[in-house]
């Protein structure tokens, strides 16, 4: 009898799906630590991120506090230069001490040596520099109106300089006529110097009082109706104190000087300019001399040979930050007080050739 073959399937062996399944399972597995250490490294890097931002944020506010402070003892140091200068002269001209700018300088050169070994970072990497300007050098708006309240009234000699001033800078004299109308209703709506103020009527009052209308810096004479050019020109030559005040013949500009004085031509003041170089003068008298027929217009309520009010303008750069601040002062006497201050915004600063930074 024949044997019939065998019809059962033959079964496939299994080691090689066994060996497909653990080579998966480490794929799995190497994915899965990748993604791990993904992860890892990205948090890490966000709370690096995080904590490196914080410090420079801290960093800038520890900078910004420092110039600040140096910037004011910058202030009062040149206060101090202001106050020396009355004590040792009545006049102010061009060639004093507070008249020499300061190029830009490290700070620890101000100290003696033995301080200078023990500077530490902050002042050896601190550079300083600034001027002082006389501002009575320049003619002064605020001498257009006289007084205040009812006895407020436009000045003639004074607004006639500054229409000399408008007309030789090409300026719209349109303008000056506008902003002399603006600034005699605005004190003429001031109270009298002296007169108590009623604190329950201010406290009353929502509109906005003429004193605070009054314009305290330069910019602010768009209120008054001088334009933006015509600022920008003529800031150079003119100024806006809180008062009126004579041009000091020792400092301000041959231009300044022809548009301040009657019949005076512009080589006349350019004379006087030379004349006073190699020697300032004393008193009134001594420029009003060198001036021929117009020296009957030079009087003591309109010039002077010594000054009040200066602008202070100091700037200081420690590392990458730049920080500039600018005040008016007043000298009375031999005390010098701060008028205001305005405080620049914090820019970079670009590398400095003569520094070598």
């Amino acid at each position: 009898m024949m044997r019939r073959p065998s019809t059962a399937v033959p079964t496939k062996p299994t080691r090689p799906r066994q060996a497909s399944s653990r080579v998966r399972q480490r794929g799995a597995a190497v994915l899965l630590a990748m993604l791990t250490v993904a992860l890892v490294a990205t948090l890490s890097a966000t709370a690096y991120w995080q904590q490196w931002q914080a410090w420079a944020v801290e960093r800038a506010q520890q900078q910004h506090a420092q110039a600040a402070w140096l910037l004011s003892g910058a202030l009062d140091w040149t206060r101090l230069i202001l106050r020396e200068d009355a004590r040792a002269s009545q006049t102010d001209h061009l060639a004093e001490p507070w008249a020499v700018p300061l190029q830009e300088a490290r700070l620890n050169t101000f100290l003696a040596a033995a301080e200078a070994q023990q500077a530490d970072r902050l002042l050896t990497e601190a550079f300083l520099s600034g001027h002082i300007t006389d501002l009575q050098a320049r003619l002064n708006l605020r001498n257009l109106v006289r007084g205040r309240a009812a006895q407020a009234q436009v000045s003639l000699p004074d607004q006639a300089a500054a229409a000399r001033l408008f007309s030789a800078l090409g300026l719209p004299e349109a303008e000056l006529g506008r902003f002399a109308e603006q600034l005699l209703r605005t004190l003429r709506n001031l109270p009298a110097e002296g007169t108590p103020t009623d604190p329950a009527a201010r406290a009353t009052d929502t509109a906005p009082s003429a004193a605070s209308l009054l314009p305290q810096r330069w910019e602010q004479l768009e209120w008054l109706g001088l334009s933006g050019p015509t600022l920008q020109q003529l800031a150079a030559h003119a100024t806006w104190l809180p008062e009126p005040t004579p041009l000091n013949l020792n400092t301000a500009s041959a231009l300044v000087i022809q548009a301040s004085v009657p019949g005076l031509d512009l080589a006349q003041a350019q004379r006087l300019v030379q004349l006073r170089q190699r020697s300032h003068f004393e008193r009134i008298e001594q420029a009003a001399q060198q001036l021929g027929p117009a020296a009957q217009h030079i009087g003591a309520e309109r010039f002077a040979v010594s000054s009040r009010y200066f602008l202070l303008h100091g700037q200081l750069r420690l590392d990458d930050l730049a920080l500039s601040e600018t005040a008016l002062v007043v000298r009375e006497g031999i005390n010098v007080r701060t008028v205001w201050r305005q405080r620049g915004s914090v820019v970079l600063a670009e590398p400095s050739a003569a520094t070598g930074q």
